[in-house]
Protein backbone atom coordinates (compact mmCIF):
# COMPACT_ATOMS: atom_id res chain seq x y z
CA UNK A 1 0.00 0.00 0.00
CA UNK A 2 1.37 3.43 -0.92
CA UNK A 3 1.25 5.76 2.08
CA UNK A 4 1.66 9.53 2.18
CA UNK A 5 5.45 9.21 2.52
CA UNK A 6 5.60 7.01 -0.59
CA UNK A 7 3.45 9.51 -2.51
CA UNK A 8 5.72 12.36 -1.49
CA UNK A 9 8.77 10.35 -2.57
CA UNK A 10 7.17 9.68 -5.97
CA UNK A 11 6.55 13.39 -6.43
CA UNK A 12 10.13 14.17 -5.44
CA UNK A 13 11.32 11.80 -8.17
CA UNK A 14 9.20 13.64 -10.73
CA UNK A 15 6.37 11.13 -10.99
CA UNK A 16 3.28 13.28 -11.26
CA UNK A 17 0.01 11.80 -9.95
CA UNK A 18 -2.59 10.81 -12.51
CA UNK A 19 -5.25 12.52 -10.42
CA UNK A 20 -4.94 15.07 -7.65
CA UNK A 21 -7.94 16.19 -5.58
CA UNK A 22 -7.12 19.27 -3.52
CA UNK A 23 -9.28 20.49 -0.66
CA UNK A 24 -12.47 19.64 -2.54
CA UNK A 25 -15.91 20.21 -1.02
CA UNK A 26 -19.35 19.62 -2.52
CA UNK A 27 -22.44 21.16 -0.98
CA UNK A 28 -25.95 20.56 -2.29
CA UNK A 29 -28.62 23.12 -1.47
CA UNK A 30 -28.16 26.07 0.85
CA UNK A 31 -29.06 27.39 4.27
CA UNK A 32 -30.60 25.01 6.76
CA UNK A 33 -31.25 22.40 4.07
CA UNK A 34 -27.64 22.30 2.78
CA UNK A 35 -26.09 18.84 2.48
CA UNK A 36 -22.30 18.71 2.80
CA UNK A 37 -21.49 15.67 0.69
CA UNK A 38 -17.73 16.24 0.73
CA UNK A 39 -15.65 18.38 3.11
CA UNK A 40 -12.09 19.36 2.20
CA UNK A 41 -11.16 16.09 0.49
CA UNK A 42 -7.55 15.54 -0.58
CA UNK A 43 -6.42 12.56 -2.65
CA UNK A 44 -3.55 11.70 -4.99
CA UNK A 45 -3.39 8.59 -7.15
CA UNK A 46 -0.40 7.56 -9.22
CA UNK A 47 -0.20 5.38 -12.30
CA UNK A 48 -0.58 1.62 -11.73
CA UNK A 49 -2.31 2.23 -8.42
CA UNK A 50 -5.56 0.57 -7.40
CA UNK A 51 -7.21 2.79 -4.79
CA UNK A 52 -10.32 1.77 -2.87
CA UNK A 53 -12.71 4.32 -1.41
CA UNK A 54 -15.07 2.89 1.18
CA UNK A 55 -17.86 4.25 3.33
CA UNK A 56 -21.49 3.67 4.13
CA UNK A 57 -24.20 4.38 1.56
CA UNK A 58 -24.60 8.13 1.18
CA UNK A 59 -21.10 8.88 2.47
CA UNK A 60 -20.07 10.61 -0.76
CA UNK A 61 -18.25 7.87 -2.68
CA UNK A 62 -20.21 8.32 -5.90
CA UNK A 63 -20.07 12.11 -5.51
CA UNK A 64 -16.27 11.93 -5.41
CA UNK A 65 -16.15 9.76 -8.55
CA UNK A 66 -18.55 12.10 -10.34
CA UNK A 67 -16.36 15.11 -9.53
CA UNK A 68 -13.18 13.40 -10.71
CA UNK A 69 -15.01 12.21 -13.82
CA UNK A 70 -16.15 15.70 -14.75
CA UNK A 71 -19.81 14.78 -14.26
CA UNK A 72 -20.25 17.35 -11.49
CA UNK A 73 -18.48 20.47 -10.21
CA UNK A 74 -16.99 20.94 -6.73
CA UNK A 75 -18.34 23.77 -4.61
CA UNK A 76 -14.73 24.59 -3.70
CA UNK A 77 -11.28 23.14 -4.27
CA UNK A 78 -9.51 21.96 -7.42
CA UNK A 79 -9.17 18.67 -9.30
CA UNK A 80 -6.28 17.84 -11.61
CA UNK A 81 -6.06 14.94 -14.07
CA UNK A 82 -2.61 14.34 -15.57
CA UNK A 83 -1.64 17.76 -14.25
CA UNK A 84 -4.51 19.54 -15.98
CA UNK A 85 -6.98 21.50 -13.87
CA UNK A 86 -10.39 20.13 -14.89
CA UNK A 87 -12.41 22.14 -12.37
CA UNK A 88 -13.53 24.88 -14.74
CA UNK A 89 -13.58 23.06 -18.07
CA UNK A 90 -16.38 23.74 -20.53
CA UNK A 91 -18.89 20.98 -21.19
CA UNK A 92 -17.22 20.20 -24.51
CA UNK A 93 -13.84 19.93 -22.80
CA UNK A 94 -15.32 17.64 -20.14
CA UNK A 95 -16.82 15.43 -22.83
CA UNK A 96 -13.43 15.17 -24.51
CA UNK A 97 -11.83 14.30 -21.16
CA UNK A 98 -14.34 11.51 -20.51
CA UNK A 99 -13.95 10.08 -24.02
CA UNK A 100 -10.18 10.12 -24.23
CA UNK A 101 -8.61 10.21 -20.76
CA UNK A 102 -11.09 8.48 -18.43
CA UNK A 103 -12.76 5.08 -18.35
CA UNK A 104 -15.89 4.21 -16.36
CA UNK A 105 -17.15 0.93 -14.91
CA UNK A 106 -20.67 0.91 -13.51
CA UNK A 107 -22.32 -1.46 -11.04
CA UNK A 108 -25.18 -2.15 -13.46
CA UNK A 109 -22.80 -3.03 -16.37
CA UNK A 110 -24.69 -0.51 -18.60
CA UNK A 111 -24.36 -2.63 -21.74
CA UNK A 112 -26.67 -2.14 -24.71
CA UNK A 113 -28.73 -5.37 -24.92
CA UNK A 114 -29.06 -5.44 -28.71
CA UNK A 115 -25.30 -5.19 -29.34
CA UNK A 116 -22.73 -7.95 -29.10
CA UNK A 117 -19.78 -7.76 -26.72
CA UNK A 118 -17.60 -6.57 -29.61
CA UNK A 119 -20.14 -3.95 -30.67
CA UNK A 120 -20.61 -2.65 -27.12
CA UNK A 121 -16.87 -2.03 -26.81
CA UNK A 122 -16.51 -0.67 -30.35
CA UNK A 123 -19.34 1.81 -29.73
CA UNK A 124 -17.27 3.62 -27.10
CA UNK A 125 -14.47 3.94 -29.65
CA UNK A 126 -16.88 5.11 -32.34
CA UNK A 127 -18.16 7.87 -30.04
CA UNK A 128 -14.55 8.90 -29.42
CA UNK A 129 -14.02 9.29 -33.17
CA UNK A 130 -11.88 6.22 -33.81
CA UNK A 131 -12.05 4.88 -37.36
CA UNK A 132 -13.71 1.52 -38.21
CA UNK A 133 -10.57 -0.56 -38.71
CA UNK A 134 -8.81 0.73 -35.60
CA UNK A 135 -11.86 0.45 -33.35
CA UNK A 136 -12.43 -3.15 -34.45
CA UNK A 137 -8.78 -3.96 -33.72
CA UNK A 138 -8.80 -2.30 -30.31
CA UNK A 139 -12.17 -3.74 -29.31
CA UNK A 140 -10.93 -7.24 -30.09
CA UNK A 141 -7.65 -6.57 -28.30
CA UNK A 142 -9.24 -5.46 -24.99
CA UNK A 143 -11.82 -8.25 -25.08
CA UNK A 144 -8.96 -10.72 -25.48
CA UNK A 145 -7.23 -9.02 -22.56
CA UNK A 146 -10.22 -9.63 -20.27
CA UNK A 147 -10.57 -13.24 -21.40
CA UNK A 148 -13.54 -12.91 -23.77
CA UNK A 149 -11.85 -13.57 -27.09
CA UNK A 150 -14.22 -16.46 -27.68
CA UNK A 151 -17.38 -14.51 -26.81
CA UNK A 152 -17.09 -11.51 -29.12
CA UNK A 153 -20.41 -12.07 -30.89
CA UNK A 154 -22.49 -12.83 -27.79
CA UNK A 155 -25.07 -10.33 -26.60
CA UNK A 156 -25.36 -9.43 -22.90
CA UNK A 157 -28.27 -11.82 -22.27
CA UNK A 158 -26.07 -14.64 -23.58
CA UNK A 159 -23.32 -13.84 -21.08
CA UNK A 160 -23.03 -14.53 -17.36
CA UNK A 161 -22.87 -11.65 -14.88
CA UNK A 162 -19.11 -12.02 -14.63
CA UNK A 163 -18.74 -12.02 -18.41
CA UNK A 164 -20.88 -8.90 -18.69
CA UNK A 165 -18.64 -7.19 -16.15
CA UNK A 166 -15.62 -8.23 -18.21
CA UNK A 167 -17.19 -6.53 -21.23
CA UNK A 168 -17.68 -3.42 -19.08
CA UNK A 169 -14.01 -3.53 -18.08
CA UNK A 170 -12.96 -3.95 -21.73
CA UNK A 171 -15.12 -0.99 -22.72
CA UNK A 172 -13.48 1.15 -20.03
CA UNK A 173 -10.04 0.17 -21.38
CA UNK A 174 -10.86 0.68 -25.05
CA UNK A 175 -9.76 4.31 -25.27
CA UNK A 176 -6.50 3.60 -23.41
CA UNK A 177 -7.43 5.86 -20.48
CA UNK A 178 -5.03 7.14 -17.87
CA UNK A 179 -7.63 6.69 -15.13
CA UNK A 180 -10.55 4.30 -14.61
CA UNK A 181 -13.36 5.14 -12.18
CA UNK A 182 -15.29 2.10 -10.96
CA UNK A 183 -18.47 2.38 -8.89
CA UNK A 184 -19.18 -0.87 -6.99
CA UNK A 185 -17.86 -3.07 -9.84
CA UNK A 186 -18.43 -6.29 -7.85
CA UNK A 187 -21.72 -5.21 -6.28
CA UNK A 188 -23.96 -7.27 -8.59
CA UNK A 189 -21.79 -10.38 -8.53
CA UNK A 190 -21.61 -13.44 -6.30
CA UNK A 191 -18.52 -13.85 -4.13
CA UNK A 192 -16.62 -16.21 -6.44
CA UNK A 193 -17.31 -14.14 -9.55
CA UNK A 194 -16.48 -10.96 -7.67
CA UNK A 195 -13.10 -12.41 -6.77
CA UNK A 196 -12.45 -13.20 -10.43
CA UNK A 197 -13.30 -9.64 -11.47
CA UNK A 198 -11.19 -8.24 -8.64
CA UNK A 199 -8.21 -10.23 -9.85
CA UNK A 200 -8.86 -8.96 -13.36
CA UNK A 201 -8.98 -5.32 -12.19
CA UNK A 202 -5.72 -5.68 -10.27
CA UNK A 203 -4.07 -7.22 -13.34
CA UNK A 204 -5.43 -4.51 -15.63
CA UNK A 205 -3.99 -1.74 -13.45
CA UNK A 206 -0.51 -3.19 -13.81
CA UNK A 207 -0.55 -4.43 -17.42
CA UNK A 208 -2.50 -1.56 -19.00
CA UNK A 209 -0.53 1.10 -17.10
CA UNK A 210 -3.59 2.89 -15.69
CA UNK A 211 -4.72 4.20 -12.33
CA UNK A 212 -8.02 3.01 -10.90
CA UNK A 213 -10.27 4.38 -8.16
CA UNK A 214 -12.91 1.94 -6.93
CA UNK A 215 -15.84 3.00 -4.78
CA UNK A 216 -16.83 -0.14 -2.90
CA UNK A 217 -18.35 -1.89 0.09
CA UNK A 218 -16.49 -5.09 -0.82
CA UNK A 219 -13.78 -5.92 1.73
CA UNK A 220 -12.06 -8.13 -0.85
CA UNK A 221 -11.43 -5.01 -2.96
CA UNK A 222 -9.95 -3.14 -0.02
CA UNK A 223 -7.70 -6.11 0.79
CA UNK A 224 -6.24 -6.08 -2.74
CA UNK A 225 -5.92 -2.29 -3.11
CA UNK A 226 -2.63 -0.37 -3.02
CA UNK A 227 -4.28 2.26 -0.83
CA UNK A 228 -7.59 2.40 1.02
CA UNK A 229 -9.56 5.47 2.09
CA UNK A 230 -12.78 5.78 4.04
CA UNK A 231 -15.32 8.57 3.66
CA UNK A 232 -16.86 9.59 6.98
CA UNK A 233 -19.25 12.53 7.11
CA UNK A 234 -17.79 13.86 3.88
CA UNK A 235 -14.17 13.66 5.06
CA UNK A 236 -11.64 11.28 3.50
CA UNK A 237 -9.46 9.29 5.86
CA UNK A 238 -6.60 7.00 4.84
CA UNK A 239 -6.89 3.49 6.27
CA UNK A 240 -3.57 2.04 7.42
Amino acid sequence: MMNQTDAASAQAQGTAPVVSVRDVSRVYGSGNTAVHALNGVNLEVGSRMLVAVTGRSGSGKTTLLNLIGGLDNPTSGRIYVQGRDITDLSEDERTHLRRHTLGFIFQSFALLPTLSALENVALALHIAGVGPRERDRRAREVLELVGLGGRLDHRPYELSGGEQERVAVARALANQPALILADEPTGELDTATGQEILGLLAEVVKTADVAMIVATHDTAVTAAADAVYRLVDGSLQEVA
